[in-house]
Parts: structure tokens; C-alpha cells; sequence
């Protein structure tokens, strides 16, 4: 008998990731999405940085220090991670907005693929 071949591990597609973007109000808390989401398998990797930030908030215009997160993702988490966020961060409408990947290299997407856990199937009413 013939021992079986070891099949190599599907070549993930950059059309199944994304960055989000999002911002956050202080250091700690960008700590704490980000340790949130890495934990929960949500995202590979989460770089945060200090930025600064102008907008209308109110019909005011405001001019704060914020802290930028790049969060790499699977697409498919999108709306779990919209649901942590309505959770635990502190901005009444926190910005979340999803770049799809057109490109990666495939030891990234290989990397990304084993940190993220793949979102559950559904399985739709009984």
C-alpha cells in the first residue's frame, strides 16, 4: 500500500481579504481593538499609529489626535467585526471601512489564512 501523497494547502485568494480602517480615540483603546481582534481570530495583524484627524462632528468642525488601525482581515469578517466594535469602542459611529486586496503575495495570504479563523457556514433555519 502506498502512503498518501500530502496535498498542498489550497492557494488562498486575495479577493477573500481586506483591509479595515478605522480610527480610535486614544493609544489604549487602539491596543485593546486590537488585541480584541487578533484573539478573536477577526484579523492577522492590527498596526495602529498616531495621526491627527479633521472633521465635522455635529455640525462642528473638530480637530482631535487620534490613533489610525490598519486591521488585515478576511472580507467575510466585516460584519463581525462591526458587531465587537458596537461593542467595545468608544465612538458613537466608529469608521470602519474595508479595502478589498486586488494583490498579495502568497506567503502573506498563506499567513493570513492560518491566523484568521474562517467565518462560520450558515446553516439557515431547521
Amino acid at each position: 500500500m502506498t502512503p498518501a501523497v500530502p496535498q498542498p494547502a489550497a492557494q488562498p485568494s486575495p479577493d477573500d481579504y481586506g483591509l479595515v480602517l478605522t480610527t480610535a480615540a486614544s493609544e489604549a483603546e487602539a491596543q485593546t481593538l486590537a488585541q480584541a481582534l487578533v484573539t478573536q481570530q477577526l484579523a492577522a495583524c492590527v498596526n495602529f499609529f498616531p495621526i491627527h484627524s479633521v472633521y465635522t462632528w455635529q455640525g462642528t468642525v473638530e480637530s482631535s489626535p487620534e490613533w489610525q488601525l490598519y486591521i488585515k482581515t478576511r472580507r467575510s469578517h466585516f460584519p463581525a467585526i462591526q458587531t465587537l466594535f458596537t461593542a467595545i469602542h468608544s465612538y458613537e459611529v466608529p469608521e470602519l471601512i474595508l479595502i478589498p486586496l486586488t494583490a498579495a503575495s502568497s506567503p502573506y495570504l498563506h499567513w493570513m489564512a492560518a491566523q484568521t479563523q474562517a467565518a462560520p457556514a450558515s446553516t439557515g433555519p431547521d
